[in-house]
């Protein structure tokens, strides 16, 4: 059973990352959102607060409306990829023998690495950039917030584990 729930659990990982490989194949006109943002949302160079500032040597500034929140949009979405990845990885490695102490660096490398190899990959494709800025920032706030959420979530697993072992415990010497 358990070498299903670990093959189970590598397959999802692999999965995932092709998912991502397969979004970050696609080329930028084909992920554009801000048609899609003009069409609900009907903003001008003064409907937000003015924001700007520099990001790997491009203005960002909400006078562009659209093209600011769809920044944001992207950045939250490379987080939100990472934090996946490293649960994945750290989902996967709870299920082998591999020590919690070993499990959580090497997960966090391998999504680090995986960051890399994909914003490299980026380089390559037609109107796509890589960024190794996303890597340092984005993508590794992300890695970081997976491993927390795998800490809490493990937290609270053992926590009611011990628990239930404890109520077992005492009605078994009451009977």
């Amino acid at each position: 059973m358990k070498k299903a729930v670990l093959s189970i659990c590598i397959l999802l990982c692999f999965v995932f990352m092709g998912i991502m490989f397969d979004f970050s194949n696609t080329p930028y006109k084909q992920q554009d959102i801000k048609p899609l943002l003009a069409q609900y949302m009907h903003l001008n160079a003064y409907s937000l607060p003015h924001v700007q500032f520099h990001y790997d040597g491009t203005l960002v500034t909400s006078t562009m409306p659209y093209d600011f929140i769809e920044f944001f949009i992207r950045k939250a979405s490379h987080v939100t990829e990472y934090t996946i990845l490293t649960l994945l990885f750290l989902i996967t490695f709870s299920c082998t023998s591999i020590s919690l102490r070993k499990a959580v660096p090497i997960a966090m490398i391998l999504s680090f690495l995986y960051a890399c190899l994909d914003e490299w990959h980026q380089s390559f494709v037609p109107d796509r950039t890589g960024h190794i800025i996303d890597v340092v920032t984005f993508d590794s706030f992300g890695i970081i917030i997976g491993t927390l959420l795998f800490g809490i979530g493990r937290s609270i697993y053992t926590r009611k584990k011990r628990k239930q072992l404890s109520i077992e415990k005492r009605q078994s010497v009451a009977e």
